[in-house]
This record gives structure tokens, sequence and C-alpha cells, in this order.
């Protein structure tokens, strides 16, 4: 299949390919994100070595897979048992075989599988780029991991031999929603906009998942058969998941399942308490992977300033959230999802799920404001007053004074504002600048998939952000 939305990554990518130096990519992002399919796609006829670490592999299967991709191009030495000399066995086979005129391209893959403990690999790693490859003009190596936490760390923030050696790092992140309907479309699917919205919502725009959805099948379908049928391929991916990306995942999976029951997110000193952990370094490091790859979020608040600091960490991964939410309750119902369709707790995950997408497509929302051109911060307020409780998810601080306060809401029709509705609105917004203090302008600002209903409290309403805005390239 063709490379589909990677628009940016692809024009980036042949940048690099056309340099006149040896270039070393570090590409990272979450499992099944599609980093191995863009790498192998877009240096398919320039790729001169290929190998990949092997998940949860001991140090025999890492030399072993790594002996055999040796042999596959032609080496014929011993086996190699140190970093030192795999690596050196791959220069020796790779020599004869250099075309000063043309691209060629190394590429590992799941580096971080391959640095077993007392392996010396990221050090060997580096002898290798430093002693030989930087020194081939025509080179390139490219490594790609799904460890993020471990790529940002050992190879892009690496204070040893690899020390500013990386020439670009890329973190490729899932699908938005134009990506998610490009996709569809290139294999021939015609969902409408909300069942392709819906989807995002269950699979995050998860490349590969939604690579088992079969073009006959409605999104409903597609839920029961990958994720509640007892031979749904999706069904044990939660587990999957964690464990391919960290040695110790219990303490990750404990966060997120803490995160996924607090709707509005928890600040550090709350998951500390809520978790029984002391407010040390651990859980920094702890929260850190876990943004990095990209199953949470750090969201700062508003109150007299932008608090960079005294923000809060909330779930944003869809199909993590929705493996919480129904799958880790086990049912054996093998369409639930189609038998609890307009239940209210479908209802309320749609709500949730819709807040989710909304944050994960900034760019898309400032647009349609019309601000993308401006400079903007963005962040969500809670109420420190006990009596006067409320909550905004997303206001946008614009650089010519003016904040968009933003409300989301999630409908299959357009929304209709009522005299209690825009009473609520009013009083937040008031909450809001009265407990922040704040002088600039407030916008008004309502998202919601079909827009609002026209009628006395709409005309209200300066900005209307649509499903089809979120759509937006």
């Amino acid at each position: 299949m063709k490379l589909i939305g990677r628009t940016n990554e692809v024009t980036l990518l042949q940048s690099y390919a056309k340099s006149e130096q040896a270039e070393f990519i570090a590409m990272y992002g979450r499992r099944r994100v599609g980093k191995t399919f863009l790498i192998s796609n877009m240096f398919a006829n320039m790729i001169v070595f290929e190998t990949s670490g092997i998940i949860h592999g001991s140090s025999e299967d890492q030399f072993a897979a790594f002996n055999q991709s040796l042999r596959r191009i032609g080496y014929t030495g011993s086996y190699t048992k140190t970093w030192m000399d795999a690596f050196f066995a791959l220069e020796q086979t790779l020599t004869p075989k250099l075309n000063p005129n043309k691209r060629q391209v190394i590429f590992i893959d799941e580096l971080p599988c391959l640095d077993v403990h007392r392996t010396n690999f990221v050090t060997s790693l580096g002898h290798f780029w430093n002693s030989w490859v930087s020194k081939h003009d025509n080179l390139m190596l490219v490594v790609c991991g799904s460890a993020t936490s471990w790529m940002v760390d050992n190879i892009v923030n690496n204070h040893g031999g690899l020390h500013n050696r990386i020439t670009h790092s890329m973190h490729l992140h899932p699908f938005n929603l134009a990506q998610c309907e490009q996709y569809f479309q290139a294999r021939g699917m015609t969902w409408d906009r909300q069942a392709i919205m819906q989807a995002y919502m269950v699979f995050g725009g998860v490349p590969y998942y939604m690579s088992l959805i079969q073009p006959s099948e409605s999104v409903t379908e597609a839920i029961d058969r990958l994720l509640f049928s007892a031979q749904g391929e999706l069904r044990e991916e939660y587990h999957r998941l964690f464990s391919s990306l960290f040695t110790n995942p219990e303490p990750y999976m404990t966060i997120v399942r803490a995160l996924a029951n607090h709707r509005y997110g928890l600040t550090r000193d709350e998951l500390a308490e809520y978790l029984g952990k002391s407010d040390g370094g651990g859980l920094t490091k702890l929260l850190d992977n876990l943004v990095k790859c990209d199953f949470i979020q750090y969201h700062r608040v508003r109150t007299k300033k932008i608090n960079k600091t005294g923000g809060y960490y909330v779930l944003s991964d869809s199909f993590v959230q929705f493996y919480h939410t129904y799958l880790d309750a086990k049912t054996n119902d093998e369409h639930y999802w189609s038998h609890n369709l307009l239940s209210p707790k479908t209802n309320t995950f749609y709500g949730l799920a819709f807040e989710r997408v909304c944050m994960a497509h900034i760019p898309q929302i400032k647009k349609a404001i019309g601000i993308d051109q401006i400079g903007t911060e963005y962040y969500s307020w809670r109420s420190t007053d006990k009596e006067q409780k409320a909550q905004i998810d997303l206001l946008i601080e614009r650089a010519d004074r003016i904040i968009n306060l933003c409300e989301i809401k999630y409908s299959y029709l357009p929304y209709t504002i009522n005299k209690e509705e825009d009473l609520k609105f009013r009083t937040r917004q008031a909450v809001f600048v009265n407990q922040t203090g704040i002088k600039l302008g407030i916008q008004p600002t309502y998202i919601s998939p079909y827009g609002l209903t026209k009628n006395a409290y709409s005309s209200s309403i300066p900005k209307v952000i649509t499903m089809d805005d979120l759509f937006a390239h």
C-alpha cells in the first residue's frame, strides 16, 4: 500500500536523502504508528542493510538476529558476540558495496530492544557512527524505536559518544482526522465523517489498528469484531502495548488506570497521593515517559498568569481510554458495542472522547477561528473556589489580547443552547474572569460536530467550530 497522510514527514525525509552529507536520523513514536512502514517505503531502493531488535528478546536473541542480517548482505566472517564486533563486521561487509554517487541507507528498527543490559550497545553504536558512517557523505543511518522515552534519553539527548551526533529526529504521531479520512478513502471505504470520527475515538488514529478494519464493515461492526469478539485481534493489545514499551510496565499502567478514572485529570500531587507514592523524581520520570509515548498530556492551567508548573495530567490516548472504559470489565458479549450504542454510558464516552479529539486538533481549531497566523497559548482552567465549582476544557489566549473560551459539546445533531445552558456558560465565564483577574477580551466559542441550532442564545456565540473544521488539513 502506498504512503498516505504523512506529507510533512515525507517532505523532510526526501530533503534529508538529498543532502550531501552523512545523516543520522532517529524516528520514534507510539507502537503501531507506522514508523517501519514509512522508512521502508521512503527508502526501499536505498537500503543496503536492515535489521530489527526483538521485543523481549535476550542478548543471545538480539545478536542472533543481527548476525542473520549480516549474513543476508554477504557477511562470511565468524559469529559476532559483542556490539563492537557486530558493527565492525557491518562496516567491513558494506565497504566494498559503497557507491559514492548514490544515497545508501542503514536501517535499524526497534533499536531499544538491542540495548540489553551490559552489552554496551549505545557506546558501540556511537563508535560506529563517529568512526565510520559519519565519514561517508552518501550514507544515512536511520534508527527507529517504539520505546519513545528510551530513544529520547539514549539517542536524541545522549550525553556520551552520540552527543549532538543525531542530524535529525522525528516524532511520528498517530494520524489526525484528515489523515484518517485519506487512509479510509484510499482503501475504498465510504464512511462519512461521523463514522470516521467515531473510529478515531476508539482507535485513536493509529494506522495499524485502522488497517484491520474491513472495507465492508460499519464502524460498529469493526469495533465488535476487533475488540469484543473472542478472537478479536485487538482484544489483548493493551497489555502488549505497555509490555513492548517498558521493561517494568506495571507502574505506567497504574498511572494510566488512575487517569482513566478521572475525567478532568490529576495534578502531580494528586497522582502521588492517589498512588501512594512519595512526591519524588521517580514519579516525574514515569509521567514524562508517558507523555513522550503519546499516552498522556500535560495541561497547563490559567490562574492570574499562565501556570507552567501547576497543571494536571490527562489521559489522551483514545484506545487506552476505551480499554479502561469497556474492555477492562472482560465482558463476554461479542456484540457488546452494537447492543449498547444508545446507552447512557456510551453517550458519556462519546462526549468525553470528543473532548480528546478537540485537544488533538488545536491547529485545526485555530485555523477555523482565523488565528492560525497569530501567536497563541492554550490551556485549561479549574475553579479553585469550592463554592463556585467550574471547569473550562480549552482556552486559547491570543497575542492580540483576546481569549477564545471554548465550550465542547458532542451531539448527533446541531447542538441547542437553551436558557439553562446559556446561563451556565455565562456563569463559567464570569467565575473565570473573577478568579483570574484577567483583563483580556473574551470570545465565546462553541465546538460541536454539527454546529449550533439557530436561536436567540446561539446568536451571542461569535465563533462556532464544526466537525468539518476538525478535518481540515
